[in-house]
């Protein structure tokens, strides 16, 4: 004989005898319906875990495209800045030389795979190239002698003495960097472009100097005169 009962409090079992236990009846606790339970905790069956449910793993972040650096900007790139000499372009042995590669670079706009973008170049570094074997490397381009407040011949950042007369082949390449906008701000771009600029000739002459008496207009025939 079996029956089943209900108490205050109590879960209701089922009444059913237990095969091993004769007359016992087997209680089944009621699953708790508020709490998620593995189904498959405990079962080390591979077979289990293939039919239970499956959390689909969190998406991947898209890879980032590739970064642009200066050589990307390159076709708007300024143009090669011209060397030139003071005094015009000529010199005197033995005597200073100033040398000037003015860069004004303005901001250029274009497009870019298809995105209107601003690019402007900033000059850092300036190479000089004298044409008798020796170089220099500045951050400066170079000034007047009058900017500057100095007399003429007398030494600068970017001048140089030749030592002997002739013509001499100049050239200064330009380094700068370079920065993008694409509407939302400055973003400097890595890496530095160098741009050579045209050759300018300079001649170097000699100069002597002799005492006289009297000047070239009291005496024209005088040395020097």
């Amino acid at each position: 004989m079996s029956a089943s009962q209900t108490r205050p409090g109590s879960s209701p079992v089922d009444a059913t005898p237990d095969a091993r236990h004769s007359g016992t009846p087997r209680r089944y606790p009621r699953p708790d319906q508020n709490r998620q339970t593995d189904v498959c905790a405990g079962i080390a069956d591979e077979r289990c875990r293939a039919t239970a449910p499956q959390t689909p793993p969190a998406p991947r972040p898209a890879a980032p495209g590739p970064a642009l650096t200066i050589t990307d900007v390159a076709q708007f790139a300024p143009d090669p800045a011209a060397t030139s000499a003071e005094p015009s372009n000529i010199g005197v042995a033995g005597l200073p030389t100033n040398f000037l590669t003015p860069t004004a670079p303005p901001a250029r706009t274009g497009t870019l795979l298809g995105t209107p973008i601003t690019v402007r170049f900033t000059p850092v570094r300036y190479d000089f190239v004298y044409g008798d074997g020796t170089t220099a490397s500045t951050t400066t381009p170079g000034l007047p002698w009058a900017a500057l407040r100095q007399s003429q011949l007398t030494p600068t950042p970017t001048s140089h003495v030749y030592r002997a007369r002739g013509t001499y082949t100049a050239t200064t390449a330009v380094h700068y960097t370079a920065e993008l906008d694409t509407g939302s701000g400055w973003v400097p771009l890595p890496g530095e472009l160098t741009i050579p600029g045209p050759s300018q000739a300079i001649r170097i002459y000699e100069a002597t100097t002799a005492l006289v008496r009297h000047t070239c207009t009291e005496q024209p025939t005088a040395p020097g005169c």
